[in-house]
């Protein structure tokens, strides 16, 4: 396999400004870059390891399989502003048999983003 140097995920989202505004204040994201005209220019975000390019738009929402993990250091301080800012949250934070700390929100048009928090006591820490 090629060494991939860099990674991003694609968004078409049905309503670019809702979206890039959603992403962008109401997550928090950091934005990389914008690019093209400012009326329909897309942002690339700051995902972690990766990025995440909004831009574009659909005629639909994205199929339904698509889901987000977004892994942050407090789940409940993510809960309080992202309820804060109406945020439509699925599912509050709760901590998972596998030990995970997960709370399930979503988009503007109903992508479903886990927000994860690894406690300090979990196995995925461990580094011998």
């Amino acid at each position: 396999m090629t060494n991939v140097l860099s990674s991003r995920i694609l968004l078409r989202p049905t309503d670019l400004e809702r979206s890039r505004a959603f992403y962008r204040d109401d997550l928090g994201l950091a934005v990389y870059r914008e690019f093209g005209p400012w009326e329909e220019r897309g942002t690339v975000f700051f995902l972690g390891g990766g990025f995440l390019e909004v831009s574009g738009q659909a005629d639909g929402p994205p199929a339904p399989g698509l889901r987000l993990w977004l892994q942050v250091e407090d789940v409940a301080e993510c809960h309080r502003r992202f309820a804060g800012r109406g945020v439509r949250i699925v599912r509050e934070p709760v901590r998972e048999p596998w030990g995970l700390v997960e709370m399930w929100l979503e988009d503007p048009d109903g992508i479903e983003i886990c927000v994860v928090e690894v406690p300090a006591d979990h196995p995925l820490r461990y580094r011998p």
